[in-house]
């Protein structure tokens, strides 16, 4: 069969090689795919105009930088109307670009390894600029970063960069991302405050509400704003969870708790729900009729026929289907994947830290033996209850960190607690990987040792773009030994995966059993 599309970027490619044909596992229409690799191809000759005149973007074209790169993030927008609107953006911000990059040299680059350094980078900067986008919305920018992003697009339309080349600017990649979540937290914290550990229900009571889905705090702020006193609860989905934790936030009395599981279940989870679905950010997936005409979207995110709100942030068609809506007539109780009925969240930095002296003094008097950070992006690929498992089967006298929407397969799970700690500690969205870094960061500095050298393992769990840059974050800090699944990426070469091996010992997950076995030693 003739290949209609190439896409790889994300870990349910097709026989975890690539989605070739009318469309992609995510639904991604072929149509869609091409329309994102002309915009990719856009904005490469763009950044490359920017670095040839030698500077970098203006604020404006900065914005506009990220916007299309967190476009062409896995589940976020399958209009390809949408996206060819924005490329015709892109070539009237730089009307002098005789032509785009051609992304097919790039899918048949002949050479294996600059083709996979290559993505790898151009992937990483697709989840970056998600944080970077997020972050400027509230204020934060680094024109610093804004140049990298030129700089290195242009490496990856550059025909001849060398593999050690594109090695040296998958290590500069890697410290950009560290910058960009760091940018994110400033921007988070600094809006709506420290998060502080909460306890989530999992009950939608009674009447008109709205579910709002993915990563941005600013949009669940203005929701929050504009529904104050209309009589409708508001309840988080998938990565907008934390967004309980941030006292900015959860002082508004209205916001309820938390609806459904993880990204993935939604369409079982969203079937004839009597509310309105908010969708900021990914992932969103192609909606079924039983509830396609209650979802919205905004931002990067669109979807054909779906109503759209625009950069005004007026959620008042939103605001009135929920009362149409109205919502449940009762109070109606619902589960995690694991049959709880609540979650916590908000052990970010601030909160672990706060508490350092206690977790020092556990370690050292043996109450505390491991640490597991068990997170990342969740996925519907079979495989992933590995991760329920492995949290299941972890010692008493170890706690687990977490993060992201991976955290869904566990996190109702009641461990009990260590020293006055819970077991499991939800640490936010998947840029607060940040924070847990900080955190590895000071524990070392409390044992006096190298991270590497500290009782802690991380057992990640991938899916898109923002998983690949945080797995670059890491590499650049030098992190080792990293458990990795529920399988490899397909963008990486034989010889790029050899030298991650070798190098950084990233393994992919095996058993819960036998990998426990392996880390605990």
């Amino acid at each position: 069969m003739d290949e209609q599309m190439f896409c790889f970027q994300c870990e349910q490619a097709a026989g975890c090689t690539a989605c070739t044909g009318a469309a992609g596992v995510c639904g991604k229409s072929a149509e869609t795919a091409a329309a994102q690799d002309r915009l990719t191809g856009a904005l490469i000759a763009f950044a490359g105009q920017l670095i040839a005149a030698g500077r970098g973007p203006a604020p404006e074209q900065a914005r506009l930088l990220m916007q299309g790169l967190f476009t062409t993030i896995t589940n976020v927008n399958f209009d390809e109307h949408t996206v060819g609107q924005l490329i015709e953006k892109i070539h009237a911000a730089c009307p002098g670009i005789a032509e785009d990059y051609d992304m097919q040299q790039l899918w048949q680059e002949p050479d294996p390894d600059v083709r996979s350094l290559k993505c790898f980078v151009l992937f990483s900067l697709r989840g970056m600029a998600a944080y970077n986008y997020h972050a400027r919305v509230l204020g934060r920018i680094d024109p610093e970063l804004d140049r990298f992003f030129c700089t290195a697009l242009q490496a990856v339309g550059d025909p001849g960069q060398t593999t050690d080349a594109l090695w040296q600017l998958v290590q500069a990649t890697g410290e950009a991302s560290y910058r960009c979540m760091e940018l994110l937290d400033a921007a988070n914290t600094g809006a709506f405050g420290q998060p502080e550990p909460v306890e989530v229900p999992l009950v939608i009571e009674k009447g008109p509400f709205i579910v709002i889905s993915g990563h941005d705090l600013y949009d669940a702020k203005c929701l929050l704003e504009q529904t104050e006193g209309k009589g409708i609860n508001i309840y988080t989905h998938g990565e907008m969870l934390p967004a309980h934790g941030y006292p900015e936030l959860k002082k508004y009395a209205h916001l309820k708790g938390n609806f459904g599981t993880a990204w993935q279940n939604q369409q079982k989870e969203f079937a004839d729900i009597p509310a309105p679905v908010l969708f900021t950010t990914n992932c969103l997936m192609p909606p079924k009729a039983s509830y396609a005409d209650r979802v919205f979207t905004t931002a990067a995110v669109s979807y054909p026929e779906l109503k759209h709100i625009g950069a005004d942030k007026d959620f008042t068609p939103v605001i009135e289907k929920a009362l149409e809506l109205g919502g449940y007539a009762e109070d109606k109780a619902f589960t995690g994947i694991n049959g709880g009925s609540t979650v916590t969240t908000g052990f970010a930095r601030g909160a672990v830290l706060g508490v350092a002296d206690k977790v020092v003094e556990a370690v050292k008097s043996g109450q505390i033996r491991h640490f597991f950070l068990v997170g990342g992006c969740d996925g519907a690929r079979p495989g992933r209850n590995y991760y329920t498992e492995f949290v299941k089967q972890t010692p008493k006298d170890t706690v687990i960190l977490t993060l992201a929407c991976g955290k869904y397969r566990f996190n109702d799970l009641d461990l009990g607690e260590i020293g006055g700690l819970p077991r499991i500690m939800d640490m936010g969205q998947c840029n607060d990987a940040y924070s847990a870094i900080q955190v590895a960061i000071a524990l070392a500095k409390a044992f006096d040792c190298d991270v590497n050298e500290l009782p802690l393992s991380m057992v990640l769990s991938w899916y898109e773009q923002k998983a690949v840059c945080i797995l670059l974050t890491l590499l650049h800090l030098g992190i080792k030994n990293i458990y990795l699944g529920p399988t490899l990426p397909a963008f990486l070469s034989k010889n790029v995966l050899q030298y991650l091996i070798d190098e950084y010992h990233i393994s992919k997950v095996s058993t819960p059993e036998e990998d426990l076995k392996q880390i605990l030693s």
